[in-house]
């Protein structure tokens, strides 16, 4: 099986993917490409998020252009997102596209195949061949009876190879299914068959509750594997809400460092704070501190202090106030002032 460590390096924009590069993180914007300012807008709340590369869909020849006034506005690489038209791709790329997304299977012709590798090829573009289950050719469904692991890599693999045939070779891969073992399994096999980089993801994974679950569970087994060398959660609902699950799941799989980890417990019956409210405001808050911490949110004096002493902060309920531990008490402090209190430690951290 090749590793993450042994793929092929692949730029983007400058981003580099692949040969043992952290794993990046993206998104894809939700808003309509050809509005600039929403886009725009979208994409820097992205950005502070912590996403890496941005995808926005070109459908139009109006959205295409729009691409050059929105790289003017933002700081990570830009993906085009193709379908159907390769006119769109083209445009795209000479509107300044860090990188395309196309599916060759519905680009048409090998001749507009061609067209639109050839301007990568000048501009030295990569492409990201995508292949989802849900538009797995027929003669692929009827060889393997039915949607498998098996005819997804297949048909990825077929589309690398017509433009490795066209003389170019800076590609990424992408094979996504919405049954997550499915596209655990293909990427197990994916993995012993193709040099190239992978973009991991559980498509159309769901809201952010089940979409979060099924994508750290499906993810989470193939980093785990050593495989995958750029992620996007994708989810129903506001495209940041992507960003904070791929760093979570990255830094939970020891991939990545950086941004405060919360723990809070699961409450019970001797809880005499309201904990459920202080951990959420908690999480919230701690989005804004760049520190490599843990903090423990911890409801009653059973197993609270002891846990909030093995993280760098945390703290402890009791009735109606709660200690607050750095290593061992600090002090008690009132309910109602315990947010404040983190929050004043958090901003001298380094002091």
């Amino acid at each position: 099986m090749l590793f993450r460590e042994k793929t092929k390096e692949v730029s983007v924009g400058g981003v580099k993917l692949g040969g043992g590069n952290p794993i990046r993180i993206q998104s894809m914007t939700n808003t309509k490409t050809e509005d600039v300012e929403a886009t725009v807008a979208q994409i820097l709340r992205l950005e502070k998020a912590g996403c890496e590369i941005i995808r926005c869909t070109v459908p139009t020849l109006e959205a295409a252009k729009a691409i050059a006034e929105i790289k003017k506005q933002i700081h990570i690489p830009l993906v085009a997102d193709i379908h159907f038209d390769y006119r769109m791709a083209i445009a795209a790329m000479e509107n300044g596209a860090d990188k395309i997304r196309i599916n060759p299977g519905n680009i048409g012709s090998i001749d507009r195949i061609k067209a639109v590798v050839d301007v990568a090829k000048e501009r030295n573009i990569p492409i990201r061949v995508g292949v989802n289950s849900g538009s797995l050719e027929k003669p692929l469904i009827e060889k393997y009876g039915g949607v498998t692991a098996e005819g997804i890599v297949e048909s990825a693999l077929e589309k690398v190879k017509i433009i490795e045939d066209l003389g170019y070779d800076n590609l990424v891969i992408s094979i996504k299914s919405s049954d997550v073992m499915m596209c655990v399994k293909a990427h197990d096999i994916l993995a012993d068959k193709t040099i190239y980089p992978l973009h991991v993801g559980i498509t159309e994974a769901g809201t952010v509750q089940s979409g979060n679950i099924k994508s750290a569970i499906g993810l989470g087994l193939i980093l785990n594997r050593g495989i995958g060398d750029t992620i996007r959660v994708s989810l129903t609902g506001d495209p940041v809400e992507e960003i904070k699950s791929a760093k979570l799941i990255l830094r939970t799989l020891g991939l990545r460092k950086g941004g405060i980890e919360v723990v809070s417990c699961p409450t019970c019956g001797r809880t005499q704070i309201d904990l459920i409210g202080l951990a959420q405001k908690v999480e919230k808050m701690v989005e804004d501190y760049p520190l490599d911490i843990k903090v423990a949110v911890m409801g009653c004096v059973v197993n609270g202090p002891g846990e909030a002493r093995e993280a760098d902060i945390g703290i402890a309920g009791g009735i109606g106030e709660g200690l607050l531990i750095k290593g061992e008490s600090i002090r008690k402090v009132p309910e109602g002032e315990l947010l404040d209190a983190l929050k004043y430690e958090l901003e001298h951290w380094s002091e």
